[in-house]
């Protein structure tokens, strides 16, 4: 699934979550921004997706000041998101973080790096 289709997937997870338009427009943009480089840092091996929901470093290494703030406002988003959705469903923000992580092992490209549910990091095939 290209890059485009995955961002508007968890972009409709917005609108679901019933953040006021204004909300979902600003968190939609931020999203969109940070994609090209979120990507490019996933292509490189640097981050993956946990099995929370959530970006993660993968070699803490690699970890510099640029994407260190890159990850952090993402995974921020990403909370406030969860958070949203679990008030409206009923359901624990870490079952949603972990359905969503589910959503993106499926989507992600081959070669990003995943977390199955016991932890053990993968690339995807």
């Amino acid at each position: 699934m290209n890059r485009r289709a995955w961002t508007w997937g968890f972009l409709s997870v917005l609108l679901i979550s019933g953040l006021a338009a204004g909300q979902s427009e600003e968190i939609k943009a931020r999203f969109l921004q940070r994609l090209p480089a979120i990507t490019g840092l996933k292509n490189g091996g640097i981050i993956g997706e946990n099995n929370l929901g959530f970006l993660e470093f993968r070699n803490p290494g690699l970890k510099n000041e640029e994407n260190n703030k890159l990850v952090s406002e993402e995974n921020t988003d990403r909370q406030q998101v969860y958070n949203l959705i679990a008030q409206k469903t009923g359901a624990s923000v870490q079952d949603v973080g972990k359905r969503r992580a589910l959503q993106i092992a499926e989507m992600a490209a081959k070669g990003h790096w995943l977390q199955d549910d016991t932890g053990r990091w993968y690339q995807k095939q």
